[in-house]
């Protein structure tokens, strides 16, 4: 049995829309919500590991891969709104009012439009590799993009740690067959419906929920200079960037340091309240 048909399972199903099932998995317990939204979960995910400091994570499928409902209609650039009202129904459906959101790369995309649609649901967002992608450069997705220059492998990084080779040598076939089961129509760039840069900052500096933004410095696809628009855009975000790393290095290759930095943002988020840093002390 593959990593991928062992994943399967431990998934459940829940209907979040009559006819729309959203395969996920849970993990830990208690009312301190992580949710996650995206077309795959490999066992080094750094949001798995959050179950072990005492939150409660729901893994889901996007609609339209893996064990989720199959697309059965092209949103395009659309489907981003699509997954985070899906979101919110599972979210309804599962009774939970409020809860911090995560996601990596297309996952993180979906969060913007969760944001900008129902922020008042989010208490935190942890964005690995977010982007946004400049909107006034295209309108392809990452796959689309990579399947037109294979002699690109816009995944890699500079750092050759044996122990993070091995680690990825572990999910590569996991990542092959997870892709064969998600979607393959064009779903495009998150916010690609504000059409220019600055109607994209513009949207950005509306969102109050405290952010923090996790990307490497070698990433071709979330660019350190778009990392760097978005975190000037948002009024309440930390930015952490790793020298040397790739597109697909901070959410699974170096989670034993990006995992406690997530920890450290979230106990600042919950003991300083709506702030990104420590509280303050009075000298």
């Amino acid at each position: 049995m593959t990593d991928y048909e062992l994943q399967m399972t431990r998934i459940k199903k829940l209907e979040v829309q009559p006819g729309i099932e959203i395969g996920y998995e849970e993990l830990g317990t208690g009312d301190k919500y992580v949710l996650c939204t995206q077309m795959g979960f490999n066992e080094q995910f750094y949001a798995r590991k959050f179950a072990d400091h005492g939150y409660h994570v729901f893994l889901l499928w996007n609609r339209g891969s893996g064990p989720s409902s199959p697309a059965t209609e092209d949103f395009g650039p659309g489907w981003y709104d699509v997954w985070a009202d899906d979101v919110i129904s599972f979210a309804d459906k599962k009774g939970i009012d409020k809860f911090v959101y995560t996601g990596n790369s297309h996952g993180a995309g979906t969060g913007w439009h969760l944001l900008l649609r129902h922020q008042e649901r989010v208490t935190a967002f942890i964005a690995f590799v977010p982007g946004p992608h400049n909107i006034e450069e295209g309108s392809s997705n990452l796959r689309e993009i990579a399947s037109k220059h294979p002699e690109i492998n816009f995944l890699s990084d500079n750092w050759k740690d044996p122990a993070i080779l091995k680690r990825r040598a572990g999910y590569a076939e996991y990542g092959e067959e997870c892709r064969r089961h998600q979607l393959e129509m064009n779903y495009g760039r998150p916010l690609k419906k504000l059409g220019t840069e600055e109607k994209l900052k513009e949207a950005l500096s509306t969102i109050k929920t405290p952010t923090l933004i996790v990307g490497g410095m070698e990433d071709m696809i979330s660019r350190p200079d778009l990392m760097l628009r978005s975190a000037k855009a948002l009024p309440n975000c930390k930015l952490i960037i790793y020298s040397g790393l790739g597109h697909s290095g901070p959410a699974q290759d170096i989670t034993e340091d990006t995992v406690p930095e997530c920890l450290f943002f979230l106990k600042n988020v919950e003991e300083n309240p709506g702030k990104v840093y420590a509280k303050v002390l009075e000298d």
